[in-house]
């Protein structure tokens, strides 16, 4: 007669016989995005960016050579020609100087990307964001797309981009991110579509593109932001189609983040994570992931000679907004511009380390937190 524990076995065996012929495994099939914000917008947001909180952006390039005003100093000179613009260069320059005159002196001497890296990690960020090119035209790194206009021909004859790229990956556990603008404002072919009104795409197809295709495929960047997307429409920029490549099938589509600059009107509604403006601190929880890129120095995201002291934030400015932002549940990302020579100046530095030694305080309540029902005290204020 069979013992309980050999009937129970039987009766089991007998279950699985009966239902094996109906058991069969799928596999998950993979997600592919289309070329649709209604496609692209359900994409989740990579979880490491969310838990990582605090990144730091660095601003570099021939703007940081006159580093006077703002990194938008070309259009500010010769585009909108503000007095303070060119009066600076009557007085400092000779007449016929071009703004591609000022390349030769983006020297970087004293650029180190291991020193720059071991700062960040020192400032407790988890990632870094690097402008590959800003709305200059000038690319950080040696490109065939841009000739005789990037770092590896003029200026700096390196690849500032794979030297930070391969620093912070064999140094630290940091993420690292790559700004690149859209648009420059006085490349001719960008002129010239600009002046059909964007029903040729000549720019896009023999420029932009190439280069984000190129950024990508080289470096594998973990975050790409994007800029310079206000003055024409995603579907002149080709943005719903690099997007939907870039989720799924480019080298980095598994942990890429991207932001929301990606066309006219796009801003704060379509993409990956929101930035909807300079500085957004909303003070209130949003319904997507967002991010507050704000700078130190209050005037500008480049480096400037003329800043005073009164310029740059305090820790007593910067620990509240990085509490603010946090609460509500963005990520903090905090600029510095170094100086043409590639040094990170004192006062930045100053700020990144004094940052770091609070997190190694308070980090348990910013890196992977989650917002909570209510986010500030109303009656008292400042408490987040």
């Amino acid at each position: 007669m069979a013992t309980t524990s050999a009937r129970l076995l039987i009766f089991l065996t007998i279950i699985v016989a009966i239902n094996a012929n109906s058991l069969h495994y799928e596999a998950t099939p993979e997600v592919r995005y289309e070329p649709t914000w209604e496609s692209l917008d359900s994409r989740p947001i990579p979880s490491w960016f969310d838990e990582a909180k605090v990144g730091v952006f660095i601003h570099w390039g021939v703007f940081s050579v006159p580093s006077f005003g703002s990194e938008w100093f070309w259009e500010y000179w010769q585009g909108d020609k503000h007095a303070i613009f060119t009066d600076f260069m009557k007085k400092n320059y000779k007449p016929d100087w071009t703004y591609a005159d000022f390349a030769q002196d983006f020297t970087a001497e004293f650029y180190d990307a291991n020193t720059w890296a071991e700062l960040f990690v020192d400032s407790g960020a988890k990632y870094v964001v690097f402008v590959s090119k800003h709305h200059e035209g000038f690319c950080n790194w040696p490109t065939n797309v841009s000739f005789n206009w990037n770092s590896q021909m003029v200026g700096p004859k390196r690849d500032i981009v794979g030297e930070l790229a391969q620093a912070i990956r064999s140094k630290t556990d940091l993420h690292f991110g790559l700004y690149h603008s859209l648009f420059e404002w006085f490349h001719p072919l960008y002129v010239q579509d600009k002046a059909n009104n964007f029903t040729t795409t000549r720019f896009v197809k023999e420029k932009t593109m190439p280069e984000l295709y190129e950024l990508i495929n080289t470096y594998k960047p973990d975050i790409i932001d994007s800029d310079g997307d206000w003055e024409a429409p995603d579907t002149y920029w080709g943005s719903k189609e690099f997007l939907a490549w870039l989720y799924n099938d480019s080298p980095v589509k598994d942990k890429i983040v991207t932001n929301d600059r990606w066309g006219k009107g796009d801003m704060c509604h379509h993409g990956g994570v929101l930035t909807c403006q300079d500085r957004y601190n909303p003070g209130v929880l949003q319904p997507r992931k967002w991010e507050n890129g704000m700078t130190i120095d209050r005037n500008s995201w480049g480096f400037r000679r003329e800043a005073v002291l009164h310029d740059y934030l305090t820790m007593d400015d910067i620990i509240p907004l990085l509490v603010e932002t946090v609460s509500c549940g963005g990520n903090f990302l905090i600029n510095v511009g170094p100086t043409k020579y590639g040094i990170i100046s004192a006062i930045y530095e100053e700020r990144l380390r004094q940052m770091g030694e609070w997190l190694k305080v308070n980090g348990e309540a910013i890196y992977a937190s989650k917002p909570w029902v209510a986010q500030n005290d109303t009656v008292t204020p400042g408490v987040w």
